[in-house]
């Protein structure tokens, strides 16, 4: 069913400013005194991306909403098939060379499929928690919502993709938090997680056991529930050096680093360290578009793409780093109106959900040049290159215009746990 669109002019003009912004930066990445041919093309083929997702975001903003949410399913299977064939015979890539996340068909990398799972995973949890007339009030009404997240999240690890992994977190509890799910409920849920990252630190994890056997007689859940969730807790303390064990070695090695980068400064430890002398160098005003030195070099690691931000703080300085975040800042604001304005569960969870995604890519992403946050390779939304995930980000605006096309205020700023199902609109 094809609708006439009445395109959201802000959310669109941010997304194409952040898209010339990081374009631009991708160009001066490749601008170095070190031939790297392929760096050096790069942004000829991110304007080649660019295009074909324009048109990707025109063609989805033009199918109702409706349509969106009934091809939430077959999506949904689709990205799960995807996962599973890159499982197996994926391949890596940059600073994830060790990871099998890129589906490669005779020796050309066609992209990743967990970008476009994202996607499909905010679309179809949305599905799920839309069909309840009220949010999940215990932890059993969670198994569903849970496993829609589970069974990609699971695939992605599997390659192993810790970034990617991160997003599917952050999209599950910043859905749950925009149905309606109380706090207490959400740090219950997340509590399995906050003990395994915990458990490395026997003090903070005791000191952790009490606070949730406190929060637990607070919320009063089911008793099979309470006695699970306390076992589930013990289990992730015993289970966090086994864990630890199974890590791949430059995981620990990033785990490490992220806690003191002079631990390994010549392996580990150096991405991050040349990082922030990059970003340290670039002062209020940076050093100029493609004049970076640290870049030029090639010092910087991985700068076109995972490390990109610390291209944009060398070159272009404070100034330069306020207004890509200033960027961020307006389009999560922009997406945070369309998910209130939206008229039915359905789309207001799905614009949500898109927000988390691109919070976690954001925060992640920009910590991790500055040692705030541990390395995943998690690219930065807009900017760094990837076609895939370029693709993915612009078939989220393709469906945000449509959801804010449909919505125009008619359902203002409800609450998602007051409105009905989406089948009812």
């Amino acid at each position: 069913m094809i609708k006439r669109v009445f395109a959201d002019y802000p959310l669109v003009i941010i997304a194409l400013l952040l898209s010339a912004y990081g374009i631009a930066v991708v160009y001066s990445a490749g601008q170095t005194d070190v031939l790297q041919a392929s760096v050096a093309s790069a942004y000829r083929r991110q304007l080649a991306w660019f295009a074909v997702a324009l048109v990707a975001a025109w063609l989805l903003s033009r199918a109702s909403v409706r349509l969106i949410e009934w091809v939430s399913w077959p999506g949904y299977l689709l990205a799960i098939v995807l996962l599973l064939v890159t499982l197996f015979f994926g391949s890596g890539g940059g600073t994830a060379s060790s990871m099998r996340g890129w589906l490669t068909v005779g020796g050309v990398r066609l992209g990743q499929p967990a970008e476009l799972a994202k996607v499909a995973v905010v679309l179809m949890l949305a599905k799920v928690l839309a069909a309840r007339r009220d949010p999940p009030k215990s932890l059993v009404e969670l198994w569903l919502p849970a496993l829609v997240v589970l069974v990609p999240w699971l695939l992605v690890m599997a390659q192993p993709d810790l970034g990617t992994g991160m997003v599917f977190v952050g999209i599950f509890f910043a859905m749950l938090f925009w149905a309606g799910v109380s706090a207490r409920l959400l740090l219950l849920a997340a509590s399995p997680a906050i003990s395994l990252l915990l458990a490395f630190n026997t003090g903070l994890w005791g000191a952790w056991f009490l606070i949730l056997i406190a929060v637990v007689l607070w919320y009063k859940p089911y008793v099979v529930e309470g006695v699970v969730l306390i076992v589930t807790n013990v289990a992730m303390g015993v289970l966090a050096p086994i864990l630890w064990d199974k890590l791949a070695p430059h995981q620990r090695a990033r785990l490490l680093v992220f806690l003191d980068p002079s631990e390994d400064p010549q392996a580990s430890g150096y991405h991050v360290i040349q990082s922030q002398i990059a970003i340290g160098s670039g002062g209020w005003f940076g050093k100029g578009f493609t004049l970076g030195t640290q870049k030029r070099g090639s010092f910087l690691p991985e700068q076109h793409t995972d490390f990109i931000f610390a291209v944009v703080g060398e070159e272009l300085g404070f100034l330069g780093v306020s207004m890509a975040l200033a960027l961020f800042l307006l389009l999560f604001l922009r997406v945070i109106r369309v998910a209130s304005r939206a008229n039915d569960s359905f789309s207001s969870l799905v614009a949500f959900g898109l927000l988390g995604s691109w919070m976690v890519h954001v925060i992640e992403n920009v910590g991790m040049t500055l040692n705030l946050m541990p390395i995943t390779g998690i690219p930065l939304p807009f900017f760094s290159y990837g076609g895939s995930f370029m693709l993915a980000c612009w078939l989220a605006i393709g469906i945000l215009v449509r959801i804010s096309s449909e919505g125009r205020g008619e359902a203002d700023a409800l609450p998602i746990g007051l409105r009905g199902s989406s089948s009812r609109y």
